[in-house]
């Protein structure tokens, strides 16, 4: 069977580039990588015996599993802002989904290339014929959000990093290059900005060069970019952009897609209408997520649950409710009213039998401020 791509040149170029209207300071892209799928086959130390032919100190991005808005978006507008380009593995069902992210990625010059059409999460397990649709469909979609197969690169990361020599030879038999990496940021582990941000940033300073592999899903990572960006220029890292060697400058009208509203896509996604805007980096408590300020300072105290069986101890602050009149805050009339019972559904809190005031209802009484003594009694309810 012959490739669905155009077939590359039969040797690796590298081609100096300099972009226009970049800012003085940006990091920049320092050089442009040819790369032909014949002359390496499989790529990145993680797994494979030789990665891309990088000098030290260069560094080639990638980023998995999108395209996502606002987090793709947000990731973009990072990467222009430093005029860097990188490579993107987009998941099929996605660039269904979100056509234009792919285009606007392509049109800025970033290589597109694939990481199947579902994501199966154990993708050595397939059977051959769902790993060829997978990959196949995975490839068709994302050529057609873009309008031109020529536009995908023959590049594709096997989801999960689960390989297997099956898949291997399928995209060998079709002029394919198997990416994995050289080290990861651990983006879909669920940890802080500031933890892939410094894994990352110690995986590259002992590897000295290579494949970083990040997600462009992950609400951390696109926090993390802006920082990364500008500590790989302080440390003297460059940014290598990677490309296979036909690309074309112009892609034709997409194709329009239905979508059914019946299943939601992996990853979940919220619908145009709830999008929200784009979190800033206070949003997250960045750079300082634990700290609070407004809390009065506290005595800690032992807490009694770490004398039981399967609890782990931890500090609880001894404090004052409400707060002593030297830091007390909130003015006298803009305290809450003590809650009625019935405001917890008592007597009957998951019962169907609930009292609701009416018209016909007395006037309600005064009601007291909250007192750290407040408590009430349940005698003489209905």
């Amino acid at each position: 069977m012959r490739s669905i791509f155009a077939a590359p040149v039969a040797c690796v170029v590298f081609v100096t580039g300099a972009l226009a209207d970049c800012p003085s300071d940006a990091l920049g892209t320092a050089r442009t990588l040819t790369v032909n799928p014949n002359e390496q086959l499989r790529v990145g130390t993680m797994q494979y015996p030789e990665t891309l032919p990088l000098r030290d100190r260069e560094v080639v991005l990638t980023f998995d599993d999108g395209p996502i808005p606002p987090y793709t978006d947000r990731i973009l507008d990072t990467l222009a802002a430093e005029c860097v380009k990188a490579t993107f593995f987009i998941v099929g069902q996605q660039a269904q989904r979100f056509p234009e992210l792919v285009r606007r990625a392509y049109q800025e010059g970033h290589t597109i290339a694939t990481h199947s059409q579902h994501h199966p999460r154990r993708f050595d397990r397939l059977s051959a014929a769902r790993m060829s649709e997978e990959i196949e469909e995975g490839v068709a979609s994302t050529a057609a959000a873009l309008g031109d197969p020529r536009a995908v690169a023959p590049f594709f990361r096997v989801p999960g990093l689960r390989r297997s020599s099956a898949t291997e030879s399928f995209l060998g038999a079709r002029d394919m290059m198997v990416w994995s990496a050289d080290f990861t940021g651990d983006d879909w582990r669920h940890i802080s900005a500031r933890q892939v941000l410094q894994r990352a940033l110690n995986r590259l300073e002992a590897k000295g060069k290579g494949v970083l592999l990040l997600h462009d899903i992950q609400p951390a990572t696109a926090l993390a970019l802006p920082d990364l960006l500008k500590e790989l220029k302080a440390r003297g890292f460059r940014i290598v952009h990677a490309v296979p060697s036909t690309r074309p400058d112009i892609i034709a009208a997409p194709m329009q897609w239905e979508w059914s509203s019946q299943k939601r896509p992996w990853p979940r996604v919220l619908e145009a209408s709830d999008r929200l805007p784009v979190p800033s980096r206070e949003s997250f408590g960045w750079p300082q997520p634990f700290e609070a300020r407004a809390f009065a300072a506290a005595r800690p105290t032992a807490s009694g649950q770490a004398r039981q069986h399967g609890y782990q101890p931890i500090p609880v602050g001894d404090v004052q409710w409400p707060l002593p009149a030297s830091t007390q805050t909130i003015a006298t009339e803009d305290m809450l009213p003590i809650a009625s019972p019935q405001s917890f559904g008592i007597p009957h809190p998951f019962g169907p039998h609930i009292t609701l005031p009416t018209a016909t209802d007395a006037a309600p009484k005064p009601t007291a401020a909250i007192r750290p003594d407040a408590s009430f009694s349940t005698t003489g309810l209905p």
